[in-house]
């Protein structure tokens, strides 16, 4: 029986969404974001150098079909990225109102998102009364720290002491539909603060907040440091997604990265968690041992969270570049009928204005599916395309 990976690099949008201009980062629309040219292009310009150099170097994956399908997707030039496809390769275009990782990764396995997400307002304070006291209540504490935007990393330097100092959670949010709370695993509690956000994930899912995550830091004054312990309370997906097709056909369906999260581990039979290069290792592991008919769907996410968010173009490239030379060690382990699918969620251009994703369509390239151009599709066909390749199918109706 064959076997199938969905590999999402998280943000790497190729740019063209049809409905850019109803999507907007701070004052300015994301009509002309284009995350993938645009790094290429500021490759070939010579002005993403700090650590790497020269054209943006990806040649595996643009063998495949990237750059093909950034030009399909968009018209823009993708200079170093110019291979003539031996993949199947085209470009995705969403249809869910959010520029976000759930909407994304459900309409990527076949079910986009029927409602408007809830986001809060870029206000001091930024949650309503009834919700801070809900915290308090759950939390044990006469008040919370932030209650404003944020950017996580630099929130913990601003108000890490202060939150040791008082046992007062911090909580804030940003442009995506999310509530994080930030906590010191040792003055706080880990186990404590894991519960608070899953006791206060109802409220928020009620209110359509796509995500409450739990952000965990450690260290003292002045060198605070966030932890791989993070962890995301996400509504669920609103009907049975391509993981729970293929485990009601008999399917093992393997999670790499934050996918057990998105998909509030609706048919996920196990995850593993780390930074990227520790889940570069388990996925090349997963080649070697996932189960016929099984589904590895992996998530590496530090292309968005450091790099894009940061608007940082050459740590962007280098990410990508990385990656690539991956690739290898990736494809060895498939078998023959083994497809392996490299897409993404979402763009994220580091070249930008402001610091949230932006909308663009997605590229969608294909090893051990043959060769040809896929054309524009949906995400919805990455999820048809997978079921297709594995003989499974979506519920009736």
């Amino acid at each position: 029986m064959p076997r199938a990976f969905v590999v999402v690099l998280d943000s790497v949008g190729c740019g063209g969404a049809p409905d850019a201009d109803a999507f907007f980062n701070g004052e300015v629309p994301d009509t002309g974001a284009n995350t993938l040219a645009h790094i290429a292009q500021g490759c070939a310009a010579g002005d993403a150098e700090e650590g790497r150099s020269g054209p943006l170097r990806m040649p595996h994956l643009d063998g495949l079909g990237l750059g093909a399908a950034v030009r399909l997707a968009s018209g823009d030039a993708t200079p170093g990225l110019a291979a003539v496809p031996e993949g199947l390769w085209g470009a995705a275009t969403e249809i869910s109102k959010g520029k976000d990782t759930p909407s994304g990764h459900w309409e990527l396995a076949g079910v986009p998102v029927p409602w408007d997400w809830h986001y809060f307002p870029k206000t001091d304070p930024a949650f309503p009364g009834d919700l801070v006291a809900e915290v308090c209540t759950r939390a044990g504490t006469a008040g919370i720290l932030g209650n404003c935007h944020a950017s996580g990393t630099l929130i913990i330097d601003d108000l890490g002491d202060e939150h040791v100092r008082t046992g007062w959670p911090i909580c804030y949010t940003s442009v995506d539909s999310v509530f994080q709370i930030a906590a010191h695993e040792e003055a706080f509690g880990l186990k404590r603060l894991h519960n608070l956000c899953r006791a206060l994930a109802p409220t928020l899912h009620g209110m359509k907040v796509g995500r409450v995550i739990a952000r965990p830091f450690v260290g003292s004054s002045g060198n605070y440091t966030r932890t791989p312990n993070r962890k995301d309370f996400a509504i669920d997906p609103p009907a049975p997604t391509l993981c729970d097709w293929v485990q009601a056909a008999g399917g093992k369906v393997h999670a790499v990265g934050k996918i057990g999260d998105i998909f509030s581990m609706q048919g996920i039979d196990d995850v593993v968690k780390g930074p990227d290069r520790e889940l570069m290792e388990h996925l090349v592991g997963l080649t070697g041992t996932a189960e016929q008919g099984s589904l590895t769907f992996a998530n590496f996410v530090e292309f968005d969270s450091v790099y894009g968010h940061r608007r940082d173009v050459s740590g962007y490239a280098r990410a990508l570049e990385w990656f690539d030379g991956e690739m290898p060690r990736l494809t060895a382990g498939l078998g023959p009928g083994d497809l392996m699918l490299f897409t993404a969620d979402h763009g994220n251009d580091p070249t930008w204005v402001g610091s949230d994703h932006t909308r663009e369509r997605v590229p969608v390239v294909v090893h051990g599916a043959g060769a040809g151009e896929l054309g524009l599709i949906a995400f919805t066909d990455v999820a048809r395309l997978v079921a297709k390749h594995l003989g499974v199918s979506p519920p009736a109706g």
